[in-house]
């Protein structure tokens, strides 16, 4: 599959707390690292998402049950967990877009509460080639949300980890995105 000059790959919450060793980590969110790596050059135009809490939002307990309004503190603001994994290639001066920075409201896209369609539409942008963590959370809304806005979106699966919480969630979450019309597809297809 040729990556054409209109397209944009959104890498989605790579940050630190959702590795592993972080506040909320994503097993095996560490290792797709290399391989977003390698396939960003290809690229004209990327995205970075990441949640940006601040302190005191509302999706925040102190006895998490691992669904909405109940996680436990992460990528807080300016905190190191709310840092892109170190590995991660962010080059100066990239377009990054903080998500989530509402404290009194839930935000699981890249699209909710940011000017990302906007911009994506201004630089006539036709297809979202997406990845990230995580599958079943964030990935899946961004995804879902790209569509709804008229981007053709495909699903970089091999670049993407679930938190899988409920088990199964991850797995339900790319059959959801599947069933909405978001292509799936492996990054070794990208030319």
């Amino acid at each position: 599959m040729k990556v054409k000059s209109d397209d944009a790959l959104l890498i989605v919450d790579l940050q630190q707390d959702f590795c592993p060793g972080g506040a909320l980590p994503v097993a095996g969110g560490d290792m797709i690292v290399p391989g977003i790596n390698r396939i960003m050059p290809k690229f004209a135009h990327t995205v970075f998402t990441r949640d940006w809490h601040p302190a005191t939002h509302c999706s925040f307990s102190k006895s998490p049950t691992y669904t909405d309004g109940s996680w436990p503190a992460h990528c807080v603001e300016g905190r190191p967990g709310a840092m892109f994994h170190p590995d991660l290639h962010v080059p100066a001066g990239a377009w990054i877009v903080s998500k989530a920075t509402d404290p009194n409201r839930e935000a699981y896209s890249g699209f909710q509460g940011s000017d990302l369609g906007r911009r994506l539409s201004e630089r006539r942008i036709g297809r979202l080639f997406v990845c990230g963590l995580a599958t079943d959370y964030c990935v899946k809304a961004t995804a879902i949300d790209g569509l709804e806005r008229g981007f053709e979106v495909l699903l970089i699966e091999d670049l993407c980890r679930a938190v899988d919480v409920p088990p199964g969630s991850g797995v339900a979450a790319i059959e959801e995105m599947r069933h909405e019309g978001v292509r799936i597809i492996a990054s070794g297809e990208l030319e």
